[in-house]
């Protein structure tokens, strides 16, 4: 099988390109100087030259609550741009499969947890994110309609918890939460600091799954791609509080110090725990804890960003 992997560069593409069931495929993984997935004419292009066989789309302007509150229209048009132009692409030149990965930001902030797929749309966004979740709104639902009108076209949606891992981003200004508190905690520790800071009270809850995790899953999605649902939530169930994360994090780093709370700071939704009721009826789970997915996070960012 041919794959087209858009985002290879990204962690989430790195880490499935280095899955030990990559080796049973071909991937293709134009750089963005090759394909721009930006210009629509270009995408056409590329899919009309290479036909892939399956497309997984895991390209994305990404970036934790500061970066989406500094750069909405970024966040907004890049990557809705990105997505309308490869999966109208892959219709246009009659490439049946396509995996589709989305993001549970684009679940309402007061919807009841844990989200279930089926609310989508049914409620006001989270503003601190907006922009990326609208685009990733209109992806999902560009694939509903392509198969609602051409039922032999299998254009799918994965909707992922929050992730983190290897090939992660580090910067505090561009990372997610777990990446970014690593650094920080890590250079606390090393500067000696006695306290370090967190956002809010710390009480909002998160999922994070490890992206080697996803990895597998996707693999798994693709030799079973006929009975995975429409749109699916992927993560573990369960969730822990942004303080657990830094505690964890801290005995992971080797941190002694405290922690002080600034409540004049965002926090985003209370909570964001998805429903995997689906998931656990399409027959995956994940492996790895909160524990060994930080520790072979700190052991990358000491490895290949701290030494690079």
């Amino acid at each position: 099988m041919k794959i087209l992997l858009t985002g290879h560069s990204g962690m989430v593409g790195q880490n499935i390109l280095e899955h030990h069931k990559a080796q049973n495929y071909t991937f293709l993984t134009p750089k963005s100087t090759t394909l721009n997935l930006e210009h629509k004419l270009e995408v056409e292009a590329y899919i009309e030259a290479h036909k892939p066989d399956l497309v997984i789309h895991a390209a994305g302007m990404v970036g934790g609550i500061q970066a989406n509150i500094a750069h909405p229209v970024d966040f907004l048009i890049k990557n809705l741009d990105m997505g309308k132009h490869i999966i109208m692409a892959a219709k246009k030149h009659k490439i049946k499969s396509l995996i589709n990965l989305s993001s549970s930001c684009m679940y309402p902030r007061l919807a009841q947890n844990p989200l279930k797929e089926s609310e989508i749309l049914k409620g006001e966004l989270e503003p601190t994110n907006e922009g990326y979740a609208l685009a990733k709104i209109v992806t999902t639902r560009l694939c509903e309609y392509i198969v609602k009108e051409s039922p032999t076209y299998n254009y799918k949606t994965v909707i992922p918890c929050n992730l983190y891992g290897r090939y992660d981003k580090f910067s505090p200004k561009h990372s997610h939460m777990i990446p970014a508190v690593i650094k920080k905690i890590h250079d606390a520790k090393t500067r000696k600091d006695k306290e370090v800071e967190i956002w809010g009270d710390g009480q909002a809850r998160r999922e994070f799954m490890y992206a080697e995790d996803l990895a597998d899953f996707i693999f798994y999605t693709i030799e079973h791609l006929e009975k995975l649902p429409q749109n699916l939530n992927v993560g573990l169930g369960s969730d822990w509080t942004i303080n657990e994360y830094y505690q964890t994090i801290a005995d992971v780093v080797g941190y002694k110090g405290v922690f002080k709370h600034d409540l004049t700071k965002p926090v985003g939704m209370k909570q964001k725990l998805i429903d995997n009721e689906k998931l656990t009826a399409f027959g995956w789970k994940a492996r790895t804890s909160l524990k060994e997915g930080i520790e072979k996070t700190y052991a990358y960012y000491k490895n290949a960003i701290l030494n690079d």
